[in-house]
């Protein structure tokens, strides 16, 4: 209930007539459920029997909403000024984006928490450039591989072309299921850096995180690698695959890994049925899906790894093998997008 009480008033005070504020309550056990009503009368509250993850509540509370754009705010999530105002932006002057993010930032702003989503071609996917100094941050808008749900926007029309978000991934992944499934479709996503938010961001290595992670990965990987990219990457899937138990070995989660594959075994039905409705949904080819994945594993999680010239040598050469046998991209040049005059309240927020 302390998060909620921070980030409403913020968001409240920035909306407009018209605007629906909608709650979704992952059946708490405080009083927040009380502090909403408090702050926030004219707010819809969707009560969630179980907690079974925020983006089912996302789920849930989307279906409440009636307007044209959608956006997601985690309650750890405190909106800078003029955030409502920028987060819009992308619409009214139509970059052609389908789904969009604001600069994301923690540590009172000084820092970047993530400046859009960057994906490793094995579905290794964090938050660029964590932990930088704010000053490092991009200021012009641009397309990224994937968007946090954080502050994840999107259009109605393409969420309702997207079919929601998964219903059981619980946590992790399922803002990166949803931007390449985007992706797939034609669509585009994108940052809006003078939309600031500051997220309460924390993270630990807690050993079930780690379940979560690799389960909804290969989920997501199943679900959306259209087939000709599953084939070229097969090789390099299995050798990532082998370095990560044996570092879940060392790491002592080699438990945490045997769990996310018997969810796998056990989904696996499911995710063929769910992966033939989304292919039948494709209009990208599978060069323009793959063309913001990154050949790097730049990470500062990943540790030695990611740093070691000979790795990223090799990832690169293999990358670019792969996008050679892939073909050139269909030629799909976006309009461009309009000069936007950046207030200096807007970049200072």
């Amino acid at each position: 209930s302390a998060m909620v009480a921070a980030s409403l008033p913020p968001l409240l005070a920035q909306l407009r007539d018209g605007d629906e504020l909608i709650v979704a309550d992952n059946d708490s056990t405080d009083d927040t459920v009380d502090v909403v009503r408090r702050i926030a009368p004219e707010a819809t509250i969707v009560r969630m029997p179980s907690n079974r993850g925020y983006m089912l509540a996302c789920n849930a509370a989307a279906e409440q909403a009636t307007g044209d754009l959608l956006l997601t705010l985690d309650a750890d999530a405190i909106v800078g000024p003029g955030f409502c105002d920028a987060i819009r932006r992308p619409a009214i002057d139509d970059y052609g984006w389908d789904c969009w993010m604001g600069l994301v930032t923690m540590n009172g702003g000084t820092q970047i928490n993530t400046s859009g989503g960057e994906s490793h071609f094995t579905g290794v996917s964090w938050a660029r450039q964590i932990g930088e100094p704010i000053d490092a941050a991009d200021l012009d808008p641009h397309e990224v591989a994937f968007v946090t749900g954080v502050c994840l926007t999107t259009t109605r029309e393409a969420w309702e072309r997207m079919e929601r978000f998964p219903d059981d991934y619980f946590l992790y992944c399922d803002d990166v299921d949803y931007s390449w499934r985007i992706r797939l479709t034609g669509g585009r996503c994108g940052v809006e850096p003078t939309a600031r938010v500051d997220h309460l961001y924390d993270f630990r290595r807690a050993r079930p995180k780690w379940r979560m992670l690799e389960r909804n990965r290969w989920a997501t990987i199943i679900r959306t690698y259209p087939g000709e990219l599953l084939v070229l990457l097969a090789p390099a899937l299995f050798a990532t695959e082998m370095a990560i138990v044996a570092v879940s070995i060392h790491s002592r989660w080699s438990g945490q890994k045997l769990s996310s594959y018997v969810d796998l075994v056990r989904w696996l039905p499911r995710l063929l049925r769910e992966r033939r409705a989304i292919q039948a949904q494709r209009r990208a080819s599978p060069a323009e899906f793959a063309r913001l994945f990154t050949a790097d594993l730049s990470s500062p999680f990943l540790g030695r790894v990611g740093r070691s010239l000979g790795v990223r040598t090799l990832l690169r050469a293999y990358w670019r093998f792969v996008m050679l046998l892939l073909g050139p991209e269909p030629d799909r040049t976006p309009a461009p997008m309009p000069a936007v005059e950046r207030p200096v309240e807007d970049l200072a927020a």
